[in-house]
């Protein structure tokens, strides 16, 4: 059973009340006892946040259900709302939000003692400042644990399959997300029972070359034409360059008009030039040409675009890409000469 800081707090208040706030030796010390709590309180949550942001960055973006914080008054037998978030965002969320309450709180209770002399504050938060630090997930993960590792459940969230029938599903929104089909293997809808749109994504590309891209274009809007994958990072814009299917070719302009970002890399460090050429989509490659340098680009095993299409025998694409760094390094070789000739005039 969790302990309930409540037993602590409420003597401490009762305690803390019957201080006397006008005794300068007994504000001196609460001032004392205050600021050094704070000082070690400031350091553990610095620290937190540090190891948070570099455990966040390594994680993979594996979705997880993470149930609310419990409620003292809380019903035991009301069905449990979990909260569908991938594991790498909902540390740095929680990190930036223990951040943040430590320095309001700190603000708070230094401002309330300096300008209306209040000593209360200091006293309760001298003690209950570290029981509230112990208390979150990250610094008991650090602290008492094996540190920030998705395999701890830190969280104590749950995965898909690891969720009920009486478990409640909600969107980072609030909106709840109706799941159908069997345990552990249940499809996700909104709560109107339409597809998201991540099953609309993932569902197209299952579908292959004979894809209808048509339900998935008359999805995509300027909010989410970069939306990634929670699991893969995948993104319209690489489904797309890899479907190889009639008419991407026209999408992904019609994306990158939106504001779609084709430099965008999944899980894998592969941007959208990447899916054209492993997939070998040339309509796709023709298209992406023209979107800055994304054939120089080296995915997490330092491999381009077209060392992928080489491996695949993608020849086609092959083509393409050799005739755009030959017109590459022929644009930079006339713009050297062009600036020397420049030079030799201005002398």
């Amino acid at each position: 059973m969790a302990f309930n800081k409540m037993f602590v707090m409420v003597p401490v208040m009762l305690a803390a009340r019957k201080l006397d706030s006008e005794d300068p030796d007994v504000v001196y010390w609460l001032r004392v006892a205050y600021a050094c709590v704070q000082v070690v309180v400031i350091a553990i949550v610095g620290f937190t946040y540090i190891q948070a942001q570099g455990a966040a960055s390594k994680a993979s973006n594996k979705t997880i259900y993470v149930p609310p914080p419990p409620q003292p008054l809380a019903d035991p037998n009301a069905k449990k709302r979990y909260t569908e978030v991938s594991f790498g965002a909902h540390v740095i969320s929680q990190s930036r939000s223990l951040l943040g309450s430590t320095l309001f709180g700190i603000c708070l209770t230094t401002g309330l003692h300096w300008y209306k002399g209040m000593v209360m504050g200091l006293a309760i938060q001298s003690i209950m400042a570290p029981l509230n630090l112990l208390e979150n997930a990250l610094v008991k993960a650090l602290i008492l644990g094996k540190g920030i590792r998705q395999e701890d459940k830190i969280f104590e969230e749950k995965e898909a399959g690891d969720l009920t029938e009486d478990d409640e599903v909600v969107d980072e929104g609030g909106n709840v997300v109706v799941r159908s089909g069997t345990a552990g293997g249940k499809a996700l809808t909104d709560s109107k029972g339409k597809k998201t749109f991540e099953d609309v994504l993932l569902d197209t590309w299952d579908e292959g070359t004979k894809a209808d891209i048509a339900p998935l274009l008359a999805e995509i809007n300027k909010k989410n034409c970069n939306y990634q994958v929670k699991e893969s990072g995948w993104t319209p814009l690489m489904i797309l360059s890899g479907l190889g299917a009639k008419g991407t070719g026209k999408a992904i302009q019609d994306v990158i008009a939106l504001g779609g970002n084709p430099a965008i890399v999944d899980m894998e460090g592969w941007n959208a030039m990447h899916w054209a050429a492993f997939h070998g989509s040339v309509e796709a490659a023709k298209v992406l040409r023209d979107e800055g340098k994304l054939y120089q680009v080296k995915d997490k095993e330092g491999k381009t675009a077209i060392e992928f299409a080489r491996a695949e025998k993608n020849n086609d694409v092959v083509k393409v890409l050799e005739e755009l760094e030959v017109s590459t390094e022929s644009k930079t070789s006339d713009e050297g000469i062009r600036k020397r000739k420049e030079a030799k005039k201005m002398k």
